[in-house]
Parts: structure tokens; C-alpha cells; sequence
């Protein structure tokens, strides 16, 4: 049980310093993709951390907030998806599965933070009305505190509370749902893909998708070499490496495709 204790401290720990990320410049600390590895760290098994953090990244990747839409909590959900998968001997398709219940549960405590976070504003609103900076500087802080100590909560318990209860409900599950999780991990990061593609793609972008393709499939080419060559690619059409005029002609038209191509 102290085991137990120390590992969900550690892993509460992940949780509030990802959410520490958006004071920080925002990072993207707190995508699975890092806090993966993190958990590999304090579980003991990195390489296993960072193929369910890769994994549950790929479907995580359209959850993103735009306007007044709060995405499923990927910090909680991430974090106790790979750390129960990992302690508990299970592959991928088991850590997907409970990310996404996880993540949803944990947005409920996240949508009463932010119901707080709004009372707590007015008093930042008053002290930027009086041009009290260093108020609304402490305000910002206390509710940025909360935020932290809400996901260190989130996941210290979830983990302590709950690692015997899973290993239960996972040891009841038959062996063909499980199965049949492990083939849907091999399918959601082909949704993340297709959703991460359906917000940027345009006529101008489909002829490097191909590329990348052909060289994958045809050429062997590794991801690495792969994305080597899309730096070139970028540094190339963005101008950054031509003289400072011909940069801002080149940057002034790739905006201008950009605009055009819009609808498509």
C-alpha cells in the first residue's frame, strides 16, 4: 500500500505540473504524448509510457477548446489511462478505453472549476477597474493554484482509490471486448489523423501528403527521415533562409493561397 501511495503522489504530481504548463507559455506539456512518458518514468516502464502516450495523442488530437467548448480532460484521462495500463500489465487498447470514460468523468470537476474560476474573475475584474495590476496578477495565480491542485486530486485519487476496483473490472471483462479494444486502438489513431487532416488540409497540402505516403510505403523512408524532409520542405516555401525581402514576398504569398483556398 505505500508503494501504492508513493506512485499515485508522484503521478498527482504529472498532473498538476501539466496543468502548471498554461502559466508557463503553454507548452504542450499537458498532451498525452509528454505526460506518457512522465507516467512511463514514475511506473518504471518509459517505453511502454511512450507508445500509450503516442497512442492515446493520436486520439486526443481534435480535443482541443475552441470558444466556449471544455474538451474531455486529456490531463486525467491520459495520465490514469497509462498508469493503469501500465500497472496492470495491459496494452494499449485497454489504456484507450479507460482514458476516454476517464477523461469525460473528470470534466465534470473540471466545468465546477471553471464555474468558480468565474466568481473568482469578478474579483480580478474589480482590481483591473482600480488598475491594480498586481491584484489581478495574484488572482490569476490563486485560480491557476486551484486548477493545479484540482488535477493533483483528480489523479492522486483516481489512482490510490481506484487501481484495486480496475484490476477487478478489467479481470471481469471477456477476452473478445478485449480484443475488440486492442483492434480499435489500431483504428482511433486513424481518426486522429483524419481529424487533425480535415482542419489543415487544402489543395496546396495534399501533394506532401502523398508524399509522405509514398515515401512510408514505398520507399521504407523511417518517420525520422520522413520528417526531416518536411523541415526542408517548410524552410524552403516559408522563405526563411532567403533574403529578408524575398522572405516577406514568399510569407505575403502563402498567406494570399491560403485566403483563396479557403472553401475548399
Amino acid at each position: 500500500m505505500g508503494s501504492n501511495l508513493g506512485i499515485a503522489l508522484l503521478l498527482g504530481l504529472v498532473g498538476a505540473f501539466a496543468i502548471y504548463d498554461y502559466a508557463i507559455g503553454t507548452n504542450y506539456i499537458f498532451r498525452p504524448l509528454v505526460t506518457g512518458v512522465l507516467v512511463g518514468l514514475v511506473m518504471g516502464d518509459v517505453r511502454q509510457g511512450t507508445i500509450i502516450g503516442a497512442s492515446l495523442e493520436l486520439m486526443f488530437m481534435g480535443a482541443v477548446s475552441v470558444g466556449a467548448y471544455i474538451p474531455p480532460d486529456i490531463v486525467t484521462g491520459g495520465i490514469l489511462g497509462t498508469a493503469f495500463a501500465i500497472g496492470l500489465g495491459k496494452d494499449t487498447g485497454i489504456a484507450m478505453a479507460l482514458a476516454l470514460p476517464i477523461s469525460m468523468i473528470a470534466l465534470v470537476v473540471n466545468n465546477l472549476v471553471f464555474m468558480l474560476g468565474t466568481v473568482i474573475a469578478t474579483r480580478a475584474d474589480k482590481y483591473a477597474a482600480e488598475g491594480n495590476a498586481k491584484g489581478v496578477f495574484r488572482v490569476m495565480n490563486f485560480f491557476g493554484f486551484i486548477r493545479c491542485l484540482s488535477a493533483f486530486i483528480l489523479v492522486f485519487a483516481g489512482y490510490y482509490l481506484g487501481s484495486d476496483v480496475m484490476q477487478k473490472f478489467l479481470d471481469s471483462i471477456p477476452a473478445f471486448i478485449t480484443n475488440g479494444l486492442s483492434v480499435a486502438a489500431g483504428l482511433l489513431p486513424a481518426v486522429g489523423i483524419a481529424v487533425l487532416a480535415k482542419m489543415i488540409l487544402n489543395k496546396q497540402l495534399i501533394p506532401f501528403l502523398f508524399l509522405g505516403f509514398v515515401l512510408c510505403s514505398y520507399f521504407n523512408a523511417p518517420i525520422l527521415a520522413v520528417a526531416i524532409i518536411g523541415i526542408i520542405i517548410a524552410v524552403e516555401k516559408s522563405g526563411l533562409l532567403a533574403p529578408k525581402g524575398a522572405a516577406a514576398e514568399a510569407a505575403v504569398n502563402t498567406i494570399a493561397e491560403e485566403d483563396e483556398d479557403d472553401d475548399f
